[in-house]
C-alpha cells in the first residue's frame, strides 16, 4: 500500500449502521428513552445534556450499570464546587466487587506475555482465588482499611490479584514500575508511608535481564514505615530476599472473596504525576469515582464487552495500566504484555495482538509513529481480523499517524484518539462509537465532561486554540494530594488561574464540528511574535524528513521580553546535521508552519531526553535552559534516557555567560 496526501479533517472511517445500532452508547441512548423520556438529536445533544445536569447524568450512569451499593446515595452530586465536589454523600460500596460481576468460571480473565514468552492464561475462576487468598494474606499481615499498599511490578498477573486483594479490603494501592530508580520511587513511596511493599527481583527488557533485588533492599532501607516486603519472583523461581515472604505464600492461604464495603469517596489508589519536576504529586481518587468513570469511559466510549480482548501498552506506573485494570469492569479480558515494542522487532507487539485475538491495541502515539518510521506493514505481516479499534493516547497523534494506521493496519478500524491525564485517570476527549473518525481529530468530549477552550482573558472560544479546562467536576478528579492538609498544593496544580475552573495544561482547539485537536502541553507553547502554536506541530514538519529521528523545540522566552527557539534534533545514524540539512528543515518548517516559525537555531542531540512513559522533556528543559539547576528541574530516576540531560546542561551553562 502506497501513502497519499492527507490532511487535517479528512474522513477516514465511519461506523457501520451495525456496529452503530450495536454498541453500548446506542444502548444508553435508547435505555434513557425508556426509562427517563429524553430523546437527542445526535451524540453531542447528549453531551450538552450530561454536563448540564450533572445530577441526572451520573445517577443515570450508576441505574444504567447497575452499581451495587450496601447503602444507598443521599443525592448524585450534593456540592458542585470546584475543588471540593460532593458525589454520592452516604453511599457504602467497592471498586473491586464490581471487577467480578461479569465473572465466568472458565472464561479467560487475564492473557500474559513476558518478552520472549508465549502468552498464558488465567481464568476468571482463577483470578478470584489468588485474589481471595492475597486478601486473606494481607489481612493477616495486618493491613486494614485505609493502609498503603505499595507495589513496584512489571505489567503482570499479579500486580492486577494484589490490587484487587487491596482494594477488596479497602486498603490504598499504589505502585511503580521496576525500572524506575531507586530514588524515585522513593520520592513517590516515601510520602504515603506504605506498611507492606510487593516487589518483583528482577525484569526483561530488549532482550536483557535486570535483577533489582539489590534494589529493593536499597528502597526498603529508604521506607522504615515498610512492616512487611513481599517478593515475586520472575527472573529467577526460587527468588528469595532476607525477611521477605514469597509470593506464593500469600497465595496459600484459603479464603473465600469477601468486599469491605467502604464509603464513596473512600481513597481506591494513589497516582503519581510524572516525577519530572519537583516532588511527585501522590494524587489520590476513589473507589466510587473511579467506578463510575471508568465505567462511562470504557463501558459506552470505548465500546467494551466480555467478548472483547483489551490491551493497552503500559507500564504499572502510568496511569493507563489503572486504566487497563478496569477493563474487567466491562467483563473485558485484559492482556498484559511485559517488555520491550521493539524487541526483537517492531513487530513484536502486532504479533502478541494476532496472537491473542486482541480487540482493541491501546497504545502511545510515539509508538505509532515509531511503527510508521520503521516501515513496518501489521496488516500484511499478521492476522488481524478480531481487531475493531486502535486506541492512541500518552502525545498528540498527528495527521499521519492516522494515515497510517489506516494505510498499514486496517482500512476497517476505528481509531480512537484519546486525551487526558493522571490527575483523573481517564480521558477528557476521546472516542465514540458514533462518530466518524477524521484525520489528526479527537472525536468528542467525553460525557459529563465539561472541557471548554479558553483564551487568555478566560473566554470560551470555539475554532482557536486556547487552554483546555473543565468548568465543572468530574468524579474522578482528586480526592485530595497525600498530605496535602490545607488542599493547598491541589488547589495551585489546577485553580490558581481560572478560579472555580480546572486548568489542565493542554492548549487544544474545539473544531466547528465539536472535534478536538491537541497541540502539546500549554506551558510548553510556542509564542512567535503573537502567535501561539502547540510543538506537536512543529514536530510533525520536521520528523517528516528521513534523515530526522526525533526532535525537541524549546521557545526560550527571557527576562526582556525577547525570545530565542532552538530545534534540536536527533538524527539517524551516519547523518551529519550540515548547512543543507539545517536549510531543508528550515524550508520544510516555512512551508508547513510559517515563516515566523522557523528556529532561530538548530542543534544535533545524541537523542531526545524521554520521560519512562516516552513523553518529550519540554518543560523541564525549558527550565535549565533557563538557568534552573538540573536536578531541581528534571527528575533523572524519571527518565528512559537521563545521560540526554548533559547536552542541554552543557549549553545552558553557554547561555548564562
Amino acid at each position: 500500500m502506497t501513502e497519499h496526501p492527507v490532511r487535517e479533517g479528512d474522513l477516514l472511517w465511519s461506523p457501520p449502521p451495525a456496529v452503530m445500532r450495536a454498541s453500548r452508547m446506542q444502548q444508553y441512548i435508547d435505555w434513557l428513552a425508556h426509562t427517563r423520556g429524553l430523546a437527542f438529536d445526535d451524540y453531542h445533544a447528549l453531551w450538552q445534556w450530561s454536563v448540564t445536569d450533572l445530577s441526572a447524568f451520573w445517577q443515570s450512569i450508576w441505574d444504567f450499570f447497575d452499581v451495587q451499593a450496601t447503602t444507598l446515595p443521599q443525592a448524585a452530586l450534593a456540592d458542585a464546587r470546584m475543588p471540593g465536589a460532593l458525589w454520592f454523600p452516604g453511599a457504602t460500596l467497592n471498586y473491586a466487587a464490581h471487577a467480578f460481576r461479569y465473572a465466568a468460571a472458565e472464561r479467560p480473565a487475564m492473557i500474559f506475555q513476558s518478552e520472549g514468552g508465549s502468552p498464558q492464561t488465567m481464568t476468571w475462576a482463577e483470578l478470584q482465588r489468588q485474589v481471595a487468598a492475597v486478601a486473606a494474606g494481607l489481612r493477616a499481615l495486618g493491613v486494614r482499611r485505609g493502609d498503603r499498599v505499595a507495589a513496584v511490578l512489571p505489567n503482570a498477573p499479579q500486580a492486577v490479584v494484589a490490587f484487587l486483594a487491596c482494594a477488596s479490603l479497602g486498603a490504598i494501592w499504589s505502585s511503580c514500575s521496576p525500572e524506575m530508580g531507586v530514588a524515585s520511587v522513593a520520592d513517590r513511596f516515601r510520602q504515603i508511608e506504605p506498611r507492606v511493599l510487593i516487589a518483583v527481583d528482577g525484569y526483561r527488557y530488549g532482550g536483557r535481564a535486570f535483577d533489582r533485588r539489590a534494589a529493593l533492599a536499597e528502597l526498603r532501607n529508604a521506607l522504615p514505615g515498610v512492616e512487611r516486603v513481599v517478593i515475586v519472583p520472575s527472573l529467577d523461581p526460587d527468588a528469595r530476599v532476607a525477611d521477605a515472604l514469597r509470593w506464593d505464600e500469600l497465595l496459600n492461604h484459603d479464603a473465600s472473596l469477601q468486599f469491605e464495603p467502604v464509603p464513596f469517596d473512600h481513597p481506591l489508589w494513589i497516582l503519581y504525576s510524572s516525577g519530572t519536576t519537583g516532588l511527585p504529586k501522590p494524587i489520590v481518587q476513589g473507589h466510587g469515582g473511579i467506578l463510575l468513570e471508568h465505567l462511562k469511559s470504557l463501558a459506552l466510549h470505548l465500546d467494551l464487552r466480555p467478548q472483547d480482548r483489551f490491551f493497552w501498552f503500559t507500564t504499572t506506573g502510568w496511569m493507563m495500566w489503572n486504566f487497563l485494570v478496569s477493563g474487567l469492569l466491562a467483563g473485558s479480558t485484559l492482556l498484559l504484555y511485559d517488555g520491550s515494542p521493539a524487541w526483537p522487532d517492531m513487530n513484536a507487539l502486532w504479533r502478541f495482538a494476532a496472537d491473542t485475538g486482541m480487540t482493541l491495541f491501546g497504545t502511545s502515539a510515539a509508538y505509532l509513529m515509531s511503527c510508521r518510521k520503521a516501515g513496518i506493514t501489521p496488516g500484511e505481516a499478521f492476522d488481524l481480523t478480531r481487531l475493531r479499534a486502535i486506541g492512541s493516547t500518552g502525545s498528540p497523534l498527528p495527521v499521519e499517524g492516522f494515515h497510517w494506521v489506516y494505510q498499514q493496519v486496517k482500512r476497517d478500524l476505528w481509531l480512537v484518539s484519546l486525551s487526558g491525564g493522571t490527575d483523573v485517570c481517564t480521558a477528557f476527549v476521546g472516542g465514540c462509537p458514533l462518530l466518524p473518525v477524521t484525520a489528526g481529530e479527537i472525536q468528542c468530549r467525553c460525557l459529563g465532561a465539561r472541557v471548554e477552550v479558553f483564551d487568555e482573558q478566560g473566554r470560551s472560544i470555539v475554532g482557536d486554540v486556547g487552554e483546555l479546562v473543565l468548568t465543572a467536576p468530574l468524579p474522578s478528579m482528586p480526592l485530595f494530594f497525600w498530605g496535602d492538609a490545607d488542599g493547598s498544593r491541589y488547589h495551585s496544580s489546577y485553580f490558581d488561574v481560572y478560579p472555580g475552573v480546572w486548568r489542565h495544561g493542554d492548549w487544544v482547539k474545539l473544531t466547528e464540528r465539536r472535534t478536538l485537536v491537541i497541540y502539546g502541553r500549554s506551558d510548553s507553547t510556542i509564542n512567535r511574535h503573537g502567535v501561539r502554536m502547540g510543538t506537536s506541530e512543529m514536530y510533525r514538519a520536521v520528523e517528516g524528513i528521513a534523515e530526522v529521528r526525533d526532535s525537541l523545540v524549546i521557545d526560550l522566552e527571557t527576562a526582556d521580553g525577547a525570545a530565542r527557539m532552538y530545534l534540536f534534533v536527533a538524527l539517524e545514524p551516519d547523518v551529519v546535521l550540515d548547512d543543507d540539512l539545517k536549510e531543508r528543515i528550515r524550508s520544510r518548517i516555512r512551508a508547513a508552519l510559517s515563516p515566523r516559525h522557523v528556529p532561530d537555531d538548530i542543534i544535533a542531540i545524541p537523542d531526545v531526553p524521554r520521560t519512562l512513559n516516552g513523553k518529550k522533556l519540554e518543560v523541564p528543559i525549558k527550565k535549565i535552559l533557563r538557568g534552573v539547576p538540573p536536578e531541581q528541574a528534571a527528575n533523572r530516576d524519571a527518565m528512559a534516557n537521563p545521560e540526554t540531560l548533559d547536552a542541554f546542561v552543557a549549553l545552558a551553562a553557554q547561555l548564562q555567560r
